[in-house]
């Protein structure tokens, strides 16, 4: 049995191609496997990648399965993860900020009112940069136990806590924050969602810098911000349904680029064995096999989870491609290093992809924890799919 898309279909990926080769910026050549963050927190998104996004927006290649002026065309599901692949194929990003499209913009159009529902588009295009206000000290996988209080008045919110390891706040103009407005509730019951401008009296950004300088994240006081009435997003008490939401939409197509770049990096295995003289080892041809085969498991797995999304039901498969792609990831590059041996460490133009193998197995580790960790993710699997108790 030979399986292949229809001709609309492919008459789509045909076009998108034509536009990716006339269109995409060099920039964005360059691929998204192993790049390190820049040097100062006021430039995270580079004005070529916020030209490119608005350029995606402009001709509907943004999020293609919306509508035109949600920078869309109205293409099918199946379209949808022909573009996806294809971009991932490719190696080009869409966004130098996930969450305005990702994240904030799904939820404002599913739960948002009309003024809300209106912030969606700019949210796609770029035009707004957002952050996002899940993790805190205390509650960072476990995101129903969050501590940050939001007292209720009849015209307003006071919001105090604190958020951290939050993406892109210092260059953020809005956050969707999660807070606690009624900790009498159970823990999932007492949330809800906040639209929180940035520049609001009693909000500290202080930029968490990594070893080497760069401050892609940010820990995010709040003192009394107080925040209007008509900010919150959906029902009061109502966050924990959006939250589940949200994390599902980013979810759906995450997959793709998470498979897609497990799959570059096992096609790089390839690469280094043979340029080291390794390809002939069948030890290391075992273990690269293996990353092929796994690799190849969970494309088909995603397959079967974006059927399920597509119709409108659930699709726990997503959850256990988070965690699958993460943790192989990280195992294959533990087996680049392996197989360049002492010279792993050594950043040389000559050799071995310029660190590529280093760099990407220190990151592979960050990949475990951000979106959910790995753990999380387990008991996740645990519950909702194996039906495991509580433990």
């Amino acid at each position: 049995m030979q399986l292949a898309w229809g001709p609309e279909d492919e008459a789509f990926r045909a076009d998108l191609v034509e536009f990716l080769d006339a269109h995409t910026p060099p920039e964005a050549e360059g691929g998204f496997d192993f790049q390190g963050d820049v040097g100062d927190e006021h430039d995270l998104v580079p004005q070529w990648m916020r030209d490119w996004q608005a350029t995606l927006f402009d001709h509907g290649w943004m999020i293609p399965g919306y509508p035109p002026e949600l920078g869309g065309r109205n293409c099918t599901p199946v379209q949808t993860l022909i573009y996806l692949e294809t971009l991932a194929n490719r190696r080009i990003p869409r966004s130098g900020h996930f969450p305005g499209y990702a994240i904030v913009a799904p939820s404002l159009l599913e739960f948002g009112n009309a003024e809300q529902r209106a912030m969606a588009p700019s949210a796609i295009r770029g035009d707004t940069i957002w952050c996002i206000g899940m993790s805190e000290p205390n509650a960072g996988s476990d995101l129903a136990g969050l501590s940050t209080r939001a007292e209720v008045f009849d015209s307003h919110f006071v919001v105090n806590g604190q958020k951290v390891w939050t993406s892109y706040a210092t260059i953020a103009q809005k956050c969707c924050c999660y807070v606690r407005t009624d900790p009498t509730l159970p823990k999932h019951k007492g949330i809800s969602l906040l639209i929180v401008d940035m520049d609001t009296p009693g909000i500290d950004i202080r930029p968490l810098r990594h070893l080497n300088g760069t401050a892609g994240f940010a820990e995010v006081f709040f003192t009394d911000v107080i925040v209007p009435r008509d900010n919150l997003v959906g029902e009061l008490n109502g966050g924990w349904g959006i939250t589940q939401g949200s994390l599902a939409h980013e979810r759906a197509g995450l997959w793709v680029e998470s498979v897609g770049r497990l799959e570059q990096t096992v096609a790089g295995l390839v690469e280094l064995a043979q340029q080291l003289g390794r390809d002939r080892d069948p030890v290391v041809r075992r273990k690269i096999a293996q990353f092929y085969e796994l690799a190849s498991s969970l494309r088909a797995l995603g397959y079967k989870g974006f059927a399920s999304f597509a119709q409108g039901s659930s699709a726990p498969e997503h959850s256990y491609m988070k965690m699958a792609t993460s943790e192989a990831g990280k195992a294959a590059y533990e087996l680049g290093m392996e197989i360049t041996g002492p010279m792993a460490p050594v950043i040389d133009p000559e050799f071995a992809d310029v660190g590529r193998w280093s760099h990407g197995f220190f990151m592979s580790f960050a990949n475990t924890i951000a979106g959910g960790s790995s753990e999380i993710q387990r008991n996740i699997i645990a519950q909702r799919v194996l039906g495991l108790p509580r433990s």
